[in-house]
């Protein structure tokens, strides 16, 4: 169906979400003194921690991504790769489809994912914060997947031959601006959030039904 599959990381692929959400929260406190509760946290999951200090307010002295980056690190050891996940890439290769990942983390972020690193053979390109001005929910990032791919295959892609694979608005928007076909990965069973998703994924294995 689809020539191109691209894919989130954070709550897509890897799950980072009680490392992220906890770590944020732990930071908020340190840096500003204000107890936030889970739920509350989680909407900014997804979104690049160096932005997040300046949406929250914090006008404190610490750099507000390197605190959070230090207590992300302090809890990565519940971090782990969704059940399922390397043997769906697997797949996806498998059928000849192009892929690669669209990622609001900085490339420090990605590099040092020990997780990740088994999956990157799977993936053809990747595009961390770095790689463009402006970030999800623009759709720079997904642009940019798409100018590498087509600078690797040496032909146009046409952005309905792509859909993005994620689990948040953020992710949602940035495939809508872009032009793409968006999938919910909703694996902790959430439900559309309103999101207005042309598919809705509750299983890692349900992504397959793309190719």
């Amino acid at each position: 169906m689809y020539r191109h599959i691209v894919f989130d990381i954070d709550g897509t692929l890897i799950d980072t979400e009680k490392t992220g959400v906890l770590s944020l929260i732990d930071t908020v406190k340190s840096l500003m003194g204000t107890d936030i509760p889970y739920a509350e946290a989680y909407k900014f999951f997804g979104i690049p921690s160096s932005k997040v200090g300046d949406i929250l307010g914090y006008r404190g002295g610490e750099d507000f991504g390197e605190v959070w980056e230090q207590n992300f690190i302090r809890l990565s050891d519940m971090i782990k790769p969704f059940d399922g996940v390397a043997e769906m890439l697997a797949a996806v290769k498998a059928a000849g489809r192009g892929t690669g990942c669209v990622t609001s983390r900085n490339r420090f972020e990605f590099n040092k994912d020990i997780h990740l690193a088994k999956l990157l053979h799977f993936l053809d390109h990747t595009v961390c914060a770095e790689d463009t001005v402006l970030h999800k929910p623009h759709p720079d990032p997904l642009l940019k997947y798409v100018s590498l791919a087509e600078e690797a295959l040496g032909t146009r892609i046409d952005m309905s031959e792509c859909v993005y694979i994620g689990d948040t608005m953020h992710d949602y928007q940035c495939a809508a601006s872009a032009g793409c076909d968006f999938a919910l990965a909703d694996w902790s069973r959430r439900g559309l959030q309103g999101i207005p998703a042309k598919y809705h994924f509750t299983e890692v294995k349900d992504i397959l039904k793309l190719i």
